[in-house]
């Protein structure tokens, strides 16, 4: 049960207090709002307790830390804090969230899709996942970016995922900037066009990771129900109606999608957009292998010849099995 429905008969300054103790002082038991009459807090102890039941793996640089957490009914879903210096900003705190208990599109390079679908998260467990690292960093920081590229498809859990967003953006909570979330979707386009009927400045990626139907298909079975040209279209209303730019997420996989003719067809691609392609080192889950740090460089050094925005994700997390699904798929 939400806090909010216990508080619904009280003043409304009780609701604005909880929220103020949950994601301000971030407390962990409602002992510890001291503001609260105490038989409310008995009862908000007994009907929606505070405590995240995760197990924690971190990273030998420490900048990566992962969380298996433990639902309600027993289920488990994984999320990651990555802790690193930008020229912006000199501390980001970035967590990626998951949005669905596995996943329905069985990408072949995701131990995630291996796990098949249970069910999707409820918009308290996608939030959970922000608020549980929020008390954890403990040093004075404090969550600056959350992206949807955990476990599952969020366009497969709209609802939830943008209610989640927009109860954090809300200045009660914890007052994240709509710019401060990203969502990565494997090519819904119902779902694209209506996130962009939304109106919000959330970023948008797309994991596109071949730049053709008939490689896209072999790694991406959504493909076969959405082919590229589709999903394509969907994009431009998307940047019609919003006029921000795309990201393409692309994982690079040696000797599957890494060739010089991906690079100029994935060129061809980007070209008709406002969008950077961001190249993904691959976190081996299987059957494949990452690429090349050499074949990385001349495939960016093509797309950057040609034109296109080009960035270089460095991998997080090898050693505690950070890609999503690794965890929580095998435990």
């Amino acid at each position: 049960m939400r806090f909010e429905q216990v508080l619904k008969n009280e003043p409304a300054y009780r609701i604005r207090q909880a929220r103020g103790a949950i994601f301000q002082k971030l407390i962990s038991d409602w002992s510890q709002a001291t503001n609260m009459p105490k038989n409310l807090r008995d009862i908000l102890n007994e009907k929606c307790p505070l405590e995240i039941d995760a197990e924690i793996f971190k990273s030998k640089d420490k900048k990566t830390v992962k969380a298996l957490m433990r639902l309600a009914d027993g289920e488990k879903i994984e999320c990651v804090l990555m802790r690193y210096e930008d020229r912006e900003e000199k501390n980001r705190n970035t967590v990626c969230v998951s949005t669905q208990i596995g996943c329905a599109l069985g990408c072949t390079f995701c131990a995630t899709g291996k796990m098949g679908f249970k069910r999707n998260l409820t918009e308290e467990e996608i939030i959970n996942q922000i608020l549980f690292f929020s008390r954890k960093i403990g040093d004075g920081g404090k969550i600056t970016n959350v992206v949807f590229m955990g476990m599952g498809e969020p366009f497969l859990n709209y609802e939830n995922v943008i209610s989640a967003i927009k109860y954090l953006n809300d200045k009660s909570t914890m007052g994240l900037g709509m710019r401060r979330f990203s969502i990565s979707t494997a090519g819904i386009p119902e779902g694209i066009k209506r996130f962009a009927d939304e109106n919000i400045e959330v970023n948008l990626a797309l994991s596109l990771h071949a730049p053709n139907d008939e490689l896209r298909s072999k790694l991406m079975p959504i493909n076969k129900k959405y082919p590229i040209n589709e999903v394509l279209h969907s994009l431009q209303y998307y940047q019609n109606k919003t006029r921000r730019k795309i990201m393409f997420e692309y994982i690079m996989i040696d000797r599957v999608n890494d060739s010089d003719f991906c690079a100029n067809q994935l060129a061809g691609i980007s070209k008709k957009f406002i969008c950077a392609v961001n190249l993904i080192p691959y976190n081996t889950t299987g059957i494949f292998r990452a690429s090349p740090a050499d074949r990385i460089k001349s495939f960016r050094g093509i797309l950057e010849q040609r034109g296109v925005e080009t960035i270089q994700r460095f991998s997080f997390g090898k050693d505690i099995k950070a890609a999503c699904g690794q965890l929580a798929g095998e435990k």
